[in-house]
């Protein structure tokens, strides 16, 4: 749903008075998009995965709670993964949908199957 003309007018008075107060947080925010946050929380969740791994691993045959607890972080952190993962297939998929929808999706990729190959060369 469009704004109308006075809240855009609003937004952006806003966002000058932003830019003049904070302009660091003006970048910073301007270089995050969803899809980097997500992937670096895919990351995050990934490490805390391996990090479970190794406590389940090495403090098994010493320390029962503690494989325990390292395995309560391996299925946390894999659902956290998944999670984001399917966050972040959504946002692609939106973002297609905006370029034009699946059917460009489709025909961009029949186009690199119709283009001639190069011979190899000798």
């Amino acid at each position: 749903m469009p704004l109308s003309d006075e809240e855009q007018r609003s937004l952006d008075e806003i966002e000058a008075r932003l830019a003049q107060d904070d302009p660091r947080l003006v970048e910073q925010v301007g270089r995050t998009t969803l899809s980097t946050h997500l992937a670096r929380r895919i990351r995050l969740s990934s490490l805390a995965f391996g990090a479970g791994f190794l406590m389940m691993l090495f403090a098994f045959a010493n320390a029962l709670w503690v494989a325990a607890f390292g395995f309560v972080v391996m299925v946390i952190s894999a659902l956290l993964v998944a999670r984001y993962t399917r966050q972040l297939g959504r946002d692609q998929m939106r973002a297609m949908q905006q370029e034009g929808g699946v059917s460009a999706m489709f025909a961009r990729i029949a186009a690199r199957f119709r283009r001639p190959s190069e011979p190899p060369s000798e």
